[in-house]
């Protein structure tokens, strides 16, 4: 009794490493019954890139994790690919969440990821780096003064202090707090060095400069000791031409992005920027700062990718630089793996394509371990391959997962859910197909009966490879009982139907063809023949669209007082009701047509010849009616 449970239900196995034995035999000593709704672990939140300020009051981090699954997950963390010990008082979990007490740098740095588990198997979240961002102090020595004569050019380094990230923002102090210096054409403040250049100096810039650094990542602001700046006269300034001094580089940006180019020239007079992309247009995106130092790309697209270059020019001379942009894509998938059930013994390709640039490679985790690289296929799939799945896609840019639940399905034959139909009926002299459709798996055998007679593959009988019985040419004789029998390696099954013979339908009184005059009605006559046990249905079509009675009745009309009789009145006729006429009866089993043209001829003039529509225009033919 044992054996047979075992095999008449359905086995939903989901093998993992860290399944207990208790848990094992449990579930899948027995199998799990049809009616199971559990399913694996699916990621609701994952851990991302978090920056920790090291001067953080909170004194505490949080690494976040949720998953739905049934039963509920249980989650496990771990840091650069060794397991987290929450015995430890400086972790603790709140529901998936990682949480890190007095997070250390050099205990806690580095990456994480947690792992959601129950009894269908494991999924690995995303990989989420856990950094600590500072920003360090300017030195405390006094920086030196400088001294320029009016006229030239200057650069005021920044250098700013040691710090994490390397997402600075730069303004420059006047004098004192919160006194900063407006950028123009002639000042500009690079927020790729924190540099100030002044394209020529004035007796008005005289003043004590500092460097304000500020890291939006910690919220922290520093500024660097004041640089005093003295101009020195000069009876004459000497004009000189166009020097670009800032220059942006080759740049690598992703997609979707917004990318920020610098360019700033010293130069008396000072020199007007322009900027442009070469040989191909600025894209539509772009933005140039008022001072004509920042070129903005906005949500930048692969087509954006080329040189771009920007020229300072005064009335001493011009000055180029060039540089290109290349643009990257974050992987995107193209086709990705779903939750699948297989059979067991069948083979499986499960594609997992995507798309990047550069292009994505592409690997396997089950159960959160490194399982395949590249194409996947399975062959004699086993209750071994069971399992969760993930497929990443990752290039230099990042990694994107697919998540996905392989069940392997073994069940013995069985027609609970899909039993064959009790009464099949069939028309004499035609052909009917006859369905068994266990579930099974694996896909079982099929065998036929007509009562004690075994039936077999012959020139009006056919055992179609999913079951099905086909019969052609039927006769009377194949009337009777008929049972499919399936078999598998877990067991077998077997359902019963009766299949009944019927008359068939046949026209009896065709419609035949007519000439007829616009106004002038036309009877169309359609009579058939069919088995009284069935009820029997006429439709008619004109050129292969079927007629509604109901929204044409002012044209057609049934004679719905004549028993088996279909014959249809075309009243006032017009020119475009010239055509095809095909009268369908038909039962439940079969159904038979008959066709007819109508000629509609135009009425004559002045005794000449009437204009005839011919009905077999190809246009006219092809278009629907419309009345």
């Amino acid at each position: 009794m044992k054996m047979w449970l075992l095999v008449s239900h359905l086995v939903i196995l989901s093998f993992t490493t860290c399944l207990s034995e208790f848990t094992w035999h449990r579930r899948y000593g027995h199998g799990v019954s049809e009616e199971d709704k559990g399913f694996g672990p699916i990621f609701e939140e994952q851990p991302i890139n978090t920056i920790y300020p090291e001067e953080s009051p909170e004194g505490k981090v949080s690494l976040n994790c949720r998953a739905r699954a049934s039963p509920f997950p249980v989650y496990k963390w771990r840091m650069n690919n060794g397991d987290i010990d929450l015995t430890n008082d400086r972790y603790s979990m709140v529901g998936g969440n990682l949480v890190i007490n007095n997070p250390d740098k050099q205990k806690d740095a580095g990456v994480y990821h947690c792992l959601a588990s129950n009894n269908y198997g494991i999924v690995k979240s995303t990989e989420a780096t856990l950094s600590f961002g500072y920003l360090d102090t300017f030195p405390p020595e006094e920086r030196p003064e400088v001294r320029v004569k009016e006229g030239k050019g200057i650069v005021l380094l920044c250098d700013p202090p040691y710090h994490f990230p390397d997402d600075l923002s730069y303004r420059w102090l006047l004098n004192e707090f919160p006194v900063f210096i407006t950028m123009d054409k002639r000042r500009f403040v690079s927020q790729t060095n924190g540099n100030l250049y002044i394209a020529n100096v004035e007796a008005s810039d005289k003043g004590n400069y500092s460097c304000f650094v500020s890291s939006p990542s910690i919220t922290k602001s520093v500024f660097s000791k004041f640089i005093p700046l003295i101009p020195l006269p000069e009876r004459t300034t000497k004009p000189y031409p166009a020097d670009i001094v800032v220059q942006f580089k080759d740049i690598y940006a992703l997609m979707g992005q917004n990318v920020t180019l610098e360019c700033f020239a010293l130069g008396n007079p000072v020199p007007d920027i322009r900027w442009r992309k070469v040989l191909e247009p600025m894209p539509s995106t772009a933005e140039i700062s008022t001072s004509g130092a920042v070129l903005k790309i906005f949500n930048i697209q692969l087509e954006d990718e080329g040189t771009y270059e920007c020229e300072a020019e005064n009335i001493k001379g011009k000055d180029r630089h060039q540089a290109r942009i290349y643009v990257q894509a974050f992987p995107e998938w193209v086709e990705h793996i779903n939750d699948t059930e297989v059979d067991i013994g069948s083979n499986l390709y499960w594609p997992c394509i995507a798309t990047g640039k550069p292009i994505p490679t592409i690997r396997w985790l089950k159960n959160g371990y490194g399982y395949h690289k590249g194409e996947l296929r399975l062959y004699d799939v086993s209750f071994d391959h069971a399992g969760m799945y993930q497929c990443i896609a990752e290039n230099t840019y990042g990694a994107i997962y697919a998540n996905a639940e392989l069940k392997i399905l073994a069940l013995a034959p069985t027609f609970e859910m899909n039993p064959m139909k009790k009464k099949i009926l069939a028309a004499k002299g035609g052909r009917v197909i006859i369905e068994c459709k266990p579930k099974a798996a694996p896909k079982p055998k099929f065998s036929w009966s007509k009562g004690t007679e075994w039936l077999v593959n012959g020139s009006r009988t056919l055992i179609w490879e999913d079951g099905s019985l086909e019969i052609n040419n039927i006769t009377r004789n194949d009337g009777g009982i008929y049972t499919c029998f399936a078999e598998n390696n877990r067991g077998k099954a077997n359902s019963t139907g009766t299949l009944v013979i019927t008359d068939p339908t046949r026209i009896i009184l065709s419609p035949t063809n007519a000439d007829i005059t616009v106004g002038e009605n036309a009877t169309m006559q359609c009579a058939a023949s069919f088995d009284p046990a069935l009820d029997l249905t006429f439709v008619w079509s004109f050129n292969g669209y079927v007629i509604d009675f109901n929204k044409e009745n002012i044209h057609y009309q049934r004679n719905y007082m004549l028993d088996n009789n279909g014959e249809m009145l075309i009243r006032n006729a017009q020119l475009k009701h010239a055509g095809r006429y095909t009268c369908t009866a038909q039962t439940i089993v079969d159904n038979t047509s008959a066709s007819a043209d109508l000629v509609v001829r135009g009425k004559s003039r002045k005794g000449g010849e009437k204009n005839m529509v011919d009905p077999f225009l190809p246009v006219c033919a092809s278009l629907p009616p419309t009345w």
